[in-house]
């Protein structure tokens, strides 16, 4: 609790500080070009000063409005609105970029980080530092982030990206079919029994391959044993011995009662 409390005071001094010490306006020379601005703009993005590159990359925008420049500096700036946790701007940026210049050699990028962006984008301070189990959070942005990497691969499968994003896929997919699973497991505390069954189903159908489909089947065995739904019961448990059979919850199935069918 102390360092919870200590994490948040420093994090109230460093936003304080920032604004007390905050850098003047920056301002170009009339005489500066497209490519000066730009250097200016990256020098800045290079050691992490991503407010200062933010405001060349906006003069860029103003100055230059065409071409190659103005087309990077909206990624950049994407990328600088990210890093300084301004994820809905960037969002908003990378989706500019993307219906403006969509013959841009580097989409396969500005996909890959919105993908990046919205996979992060509910992380709070706090929740960056301290351990947090992924699936509890809020499935909005990591199913924005599974459609933006899924998006990259299936459109650029030769991009650098690629890899990574897979990886990540993976990942989200097994993030939010745990996430179906914890609510499957609510509804079952709660006895609503074919809630808890169709969120098991939706993690078969959608999510398979990931490490919760055993536990989405015993749950769909489980609650239509309960319901009195014995064929759905009989088939899921099936299927959960037939590719689990070391799953510890077929027998808690099998001991379930029977609910006579009137």
């Amino acid at each position: 609790m102390k360092s919870l409390q200590l994490l948040v005071l420093l994090s109230s001094l460093v936003l304080s500080g920032c604004s007390f010490f905050s850098k003047p306006e920056i301002k170009t020379e009339e005489s500066w070009t497209a490519d000066r601005v730009y250097s200016e703009a990256k020098a800045a993005l290079n050691v992490s000063d991503y407010a200062t590159a933010i405001k060349y990359y906006e003069q860029i925008e103003t100055r230059f409005p065409f071409g190659a420049y103005a087309q990077q500096a909206l990624l950049d700036s994407a990328y600088a609105n990210y890093k300084l946790d301004e994820s809905d701007i960037a969002i908003a940026t990378l989706d500019r970029f993307l219906r403006v210049y969509p013959l841009n050699p580097n989409i396969d990028y500005a996909y890959y980080l919105r993908g990046l962006i919205n996979a992060n984008r509910d992380m709070g301070l706090v929740a960056r530092y301290i351990p947090r189990d992924e699936s509890q959070r809020n499935p909005a942005s990591a199913r924005a982030a599974l459609k933006d990497f899924t998006t990259l691969v299936n459109r650029f499968p030769n991009s650098k990206y690629t890899d990574d994003a897979t990886q990540r896929i993976v990942h989200l997919r097994n993030r939010l079919a745990q996430h179906e699973i914890n609510i499957a497991t609510y509804y079952m505390r709660r006895n609503s029994f074919l809630a808890a069954a169709n969120r098991g189903r939706y993690v078969v159908e959608n999510y398979a391959r990931t490490p919760a489909v055993p536990d989405a089947l015993l749950v769909m065995a489980r609650a239509y044993k309960v319901l009195g739904i014995h064929d759905l019961s009989a088939d899921a448990l099936r299927v959960l011995k037939h590719n689990y059979p070391g799953h510890t919850g077929i027998a808690e199935i099998e001991q379930i009662q029977l609910i006579p069918v009137k």
